[in-house]
């Protein structure tokens, strides 16, 4: 099993990197499913149904979300009925859930959507969540990927370490800043601390810099706007052994 994942896609700027990168990818490393990261999908900030509807017929199979994931409200409406899940750890009162079983032609695939707690907006344990979903999922699926939406590198560490021999891969995101640190655990779980953003390269974690840099200069609020210019792709490749759930190789994606 080859599995693509885009690192968050973000405005309209990272809708159209998709479009333009994601046929080759597909292409060039022979992919199986594709899963993106779509929560600032919608002018930087959460997920419309146009957003949604535009990703999908790009070719992305599955999308996670993370803190920003009512930031369009509109989504409340749909999230049941599509291919996305937000982070388990939300309130079981709200819509939509945090993981699902996908069945693919080689085999099925659990999806598992976190968000953590340091420096980030109160949610339940990410831990405790991790292993309940897990063991569900296990029941399934021998392939689980965990988009674990976090902060910290520490807390995205301990979580890989902690589900390590568990789940295929626990990938980073929520930063917008690809990190170099992709590898495969003891256990045969790849990590990487974030996958990074796909978006505008040129501006402030993909939102214009000069309101960004405002904000820090004068401690006043300021509305940011996505950037624009030059887009950037960050991604990761997984081969995953179908039988085992075990991943043999992580390539981390720059363009």
């Amino acid at each position: 099993m080859k599995l693509l994942f885009y690192g968050d896609i973000s405005a309209k700027i990272g809708r159209k990197a998709v479009a333009s990168s994601i046929k080759n990818l597909r292409e060039e490393y022979s992919i199986d499913f594709c899963i993106a990261n779509a929560e600032n999908a919608s002018h930087g900030k959460g997920l419309s149904l146009a957003c949604a509807d535009e990703l999908l017929s790009y070719g992305i199979d599955f999308i996670t979300m993370g803190n920003h994931t009512w930031s369009n409200s509109s989504i409340m409406d749909f999230i049941d009925d599509y291919p996305i899940i937000r982070p388990a750890n939300f309130s079981k009162n709200l819509p939509g859930k945090g993981y699902a079983v996908v069945e693919t032609p080689k085999g099925k695939i659990g999806i598992l959507n976190l968000q953590g707690r340091i420096f980030m907006d109160p949610v339940d344990n990410p831990f405790e969540c991790a292993m309940q979903c897990v063991n569900e999922l296990q029941c399934e699926a021998s392939i689980i990927i965990v988009d674990f939406h976090a902060e910290a590198t520490s807390e995205k560490i301990a979580m890989a370490n902690y589900l390590d021999g568990m789940v295929s891969a626990v990938l980073g995101t929520h930063t917008h800043v690809q990190t170099a640190d992709e590898r495969i655990l003891p256990g045969g779980t790849a990590f990487i601390s974030d996958v990074g953003m796909t978006g505008a390269s040129n501006g402030i974690i993909g939102m214009d810099s000069k309101a960004i840099v405002d904000r820090f200069v004068y401690s006043l609020p300021k509305k940011f706007e996505p950037a624009n210019g030059k887009a950037q792709v960050n991604a990761v490749v997984l081969e995953i052994n179908e039988l085992t759930g075990i991943t043999e190789s992580v390539t981390r994606i720059q363009l």
